[in-house]
């Protein structure tokens, strides 16, 4: 079995739906796409490689049909995000609802659920809008995007006081940092 490639993306393990809009980043000034092809990776391989990070790659399979429905919720999830009064983009994201369900079950230990799809390879995107839900149930003030203009990805605030600003302190954060510090030592 051959070894899982390396995740090229900035920036790994946020929650799946930002997770998975991540998958499209701005790197040296250009937009590099986890499924387009690149990185020495055929774009299947790139799904392969967003399910393995995900946690889902024991789920679901990687394929080329499984590509295009998860394509089709990260477009969904983008104009959700980017605009969540935007009525089309509600509507985009319930029909990626649409392919699952949850069922109710019993189990040993009491309830339970049990998610089910008519077709499997919607199960990635399902699973990434259903989790969108969740995020906007729990606290939809905490979906941000990065605060660098030439950054654009997305995280889940999980700080104490809720003020992150920056995808990474150690990347963007940093770069804003020095750039400040520059602009006042100019001054002087």
């Amino acid at each position: 079995m051959a070894a899982a490639a390396a995740d090229p993306r900035p920036l790994t393990g946020e929650p799946v739906p930002l997770d998975l809009l991540n998958t499209r980043w701005t790197q040296d000034g250009e937009v590099a796409d986890l499924f387009a092809g690149a990185f020495g990776l055929t774009r299947v391989e790139g799904l392969a490689v967003w399910l393995g990070s995900t946690g889902l790659a024991d789920r679901f399979r990687a394929d080329a049909a499984t590509l295009v429905h998860l394509l089709t919720a990260r477009e969904a999830l983008a104009r959700a995000v980017a605009d969540p009064a935007d009525e089309s983009a509600r509507a985009l994201v319930d029909a990626v609802l649409e392919h699952g369900r949850i069922r109710a079950t019993l189990t040993p230990e009491g309830p339970g659920e049990r998610t089910e799809f008519e077709d499997p390879t919607w199960g990635p995107a399902w699973t990434a809008a259903r989790d969108y839900l969740e995020l906007l149930g729990t606290a939809p003030e905490r979906i941000r995007t990065c605060a660098s203009e030439s950054c654009g990805l997305h995280f889940h605030d999980t700080s104490r006081n809720g003020t992150r600003r920056w995808c990474s302190m150690s990347a963007c954060g940093n770069r804003a940092k020095a750039s400040r510090h520059y602009a006042r030592t100019r001054v002087r």
